[in-house]
């Protein structure tokens, strides 16, 4: 998401570089609440002329919110502070958790969602490395 974000930003900026948009503005903004799958975000961005400013924000799979505020001049170039809101959450570990690779033994999943302490892993729980 953030390569993305980031070679939009880029694309946009070098289709206006250079071409007489002194007095280029535009606004947008958007967001993202899908309680079915998790998917929690927003991007603002403002243009005035050739300084832009924005932001976004986003669920990390660890139960955090990255929040990135980002500006851009011909004079200071491009400038971002990113910060993380909130306290990261240990995965749930699912699968069988005994054996191994070829002996009926299967790796299992990790979740992050609405997890807020360690499963019970045990002295059995393995990761599916069969040793």
């Amino acid at each position: 998401m953030n390569s993305i974000a980031f070679l939009f930003f880029f694309v946009i900026a070098a289709a206006f570089a250079g071409h007489g948009h002194d007095n280029a503005h535009y606004k947008f903004e958007y967001g993202v609440h899908d309680p079915h799958t998790h998917d929690h975000k927003s991007q603002h961005e403002h243009r005035h002329g050739h300084d832009v400013t924005g932001g976004y924000t986003l669920k990390e799979a660890d139960g955090t919110h990255r929040v990135v505020k980002y500006k851009s001049s011909p004079h200071n170039g491009f400038e971002a502070v990113v910060e993380r809101v909130g306290h990261a959450q240990h995965p749930a570990h699912y699968g069988h958790g005994h054996g191994g690779h070829g002996h009926g033994g299967h790796g299992g999943a990790t979740s992050y969602v609405g997890v807020t302490h360690w499963a019970n892993q045990g002295s059995e729980g393995g990761h599916g490395h069969g040793y």
